[in-house]
């Protein structure tokens, strides 16, 4: 079993602080950017930066989907979402680019052992890069 990632970033108009804030807000904003592959969505505890807990079903594929359960940190530049379901986490890092920010969203987890681990570590990155393509650009969208 080794560690699956899929890595996606995104240049937005807007300074880190505020993009650090927006990554951060599971109440407002968070709703917003998500892709048609998040059902189910809600804010359990906080809502607002580090301590939020948030539940999502994340629809990978028509046969694939995670529940998430995140519980959220912030450190600096970094907002982080462990799942406490399984090995899954979401990293957010966000560093400035000129006159606006550059934001980069991994996901890593453990993958399956055997030949499904090794068509999972081809497949779903694939997929999932998608995924955070999307999400990524209604972050710029909304921080536009």
């Amino acid at each position: 079993m080794g560690q699956v990632s899929a890595s996606s970033s995104i240049a937005v108009a807007a300074d880190p602080q505020r993009t650090l804030e927006a990554i951060a807000d599971y109440e407002t904003v968070r709703p917003r950017i998500l892709s048609a592959h998040y059902r189910d969505y809600k804010v359990l505890e906080g809502g607002k930066g580090a301590g939020t807990v948030a539940e999502w079903l994340l629809q990978a594929t028509e046969k694939r989907s995670r529940a998430v359960h995140a519980v959220v940190t912030v450190s600096d530049s970094i907002v982080t979402e462990r799942d406490s379901n399984s090995s899954l986490v979401n990293t957010w890092s966000v560093t400035p680019d000129g006159a606006g920010s550059q934001v980069t969203l991994r996901t890593t987890w453990n993958g399956a052992g055997g030949v499904a681990g090794i068509f999972e570590g081809i497949f779903a990155p694939l997929g999932l890069k998608k995924i955070q393509a999307e999400v990524l650009a209604n972050l710029q969208n909304e921080l536009s």
